[in-house]
């Protein structure tokens, strides 16, 4: 039977091996001895042969030499179960590492000029806790020279949410890459934020949550709320190089889990992967409903839409058809 390239591509194997592994579909169950001798090749060929598809876990070889071939459906399955397991151990082990960043840091390096103000309460010589500002958030960007590293839960729905769009604008003008990982409900209620953001060169990406707030300014500065959350004041500033290395790794972790939003205005495509994803992962119609911020009601008029693009009637066979059409 053939084999799309999108399920191999998802299972790490290369077209030679989604032949081969299509070949082996219809023979599973058979020996090693009759399976090389129907495709004339040695069995020493054959073992080496099927190395990648073992490796990957479709294609196991028992030990009285009988081939057992996993389904194209049940591959996918596993596919999906394994990547859920792996994001929630990922998720919890980022929690651990947010809820650890304000007891990091160190005493060798001086709080800037920029910071100093008779309000700032010093913490080891590096940290400062005190309200911060709109003037003080551009003094920080405008000053820096590395990379900008955002994640914003919440900040355009507040009244000076686009103040800081220039000092970004001309960050990325001078040849600094700024990023910013917004959570998925963004889409629904501030997709002209999101454009207008991407307009001005920031990388927008979109996860379903977003556990805080935080600003890193590479390689001097990290900003968060203390404690970590969505509040706005008081918020810990550091500069402190291993505090912005660490806070540079969770942006990082987080980036690599986030979904790009490749073409701006095109939320409704984008809300369309969540919804899959989350159907995938098993996530309950509520769980949706407040991670995009909509309707319970909403929620299900949408999945029972995208269901039916999909030609599935279970959760299940929407996950198995979604990842055949590249769509995971």
């Amino acid at each position: 039977m053939p084999v799309d390239d999108t399920l191999m591509s998802a299972l790490g194997l290369d077209r030679s091996a989604g032949r081969l592994y299509g070949r082996l579909v219809h023979q599973s169950g058979h020996t090693l001895a009759e399976i090389a001798a129907g495709f004339t090749v040695t069995e020493g060929a054959l073992v080496q042969r099927m190395q990648p598809l073992v490796e990957s876990g479709v294609v196991t070889l028992g030990r009285d030499g009988t081939v057992v071939v996993i389904p194209p459906a049940e591959a996918v399955a596993r596919l999906i179960s394994e990547t859920a397991a792996g994001a929630s151990a990922a998720h919890q082990r980022l929690e651990e590492i947010a809820a650890a960043l304000p007891y990091l840091a160190g005493t060798t390096v001086r709080v800037t000029e920029t910071l100093a103000h008779d309000d700032v309460e010093p913490i080891d010589g590096d940290l400062v806790l005190r309200a911060f500002g709109t003037e003080q958030f551009r003094a920080l960007l405008t000053q820096g020279v590395g990379q900008i590293m955002f994640l914003r839960p919440d900040q355009w729905m507040l009244p000076y949410g686009d103040e800081l769009s220039q000092p970004v604008a001309q960050a990325v003008r001078e040849g600094r890459r700024c990023r910013a990982i917004y959570p998925v409900r963004a889409l629904i209620e501030a997709p002209h934020v999101l454009e207008q953001r991407a307009a001005i060169g920031e990388e927008v990406r979109v996860l379903p949550e977003l556990p805080t707030r935080l600003l890193i300014l590479e390689p001097t500065h990290v900003v968060m709320p203390e404690p970590l959350g969505l509040a706005g004041s008081p918020l810990l500033v550091a500069r402190q190089s291993g505090l912005v290395e660490l806070a540079t790794l969770y942006f990082e972790a987080l980036w690599a889990q986030a979904a790009p939003l490749e073409q701006p205005g095109t939320e409704l495509g984008e809300v369309r992967r969540f919804l899959v994803e989350q159907l995938s992962s098993g996530a309950q119609d509520e769980q949706i409903a407040r991670r995009l911020g909509l309707s319970l009601r909403t929620v299900r008029r949408r999945v029972a839409e995208v269901m039916s693009e999909l030609g599935a009637t279970s959760r299940f066979q929407a996950g198995v058809e979604a990842a055949r059409r590249g769509w995971l």
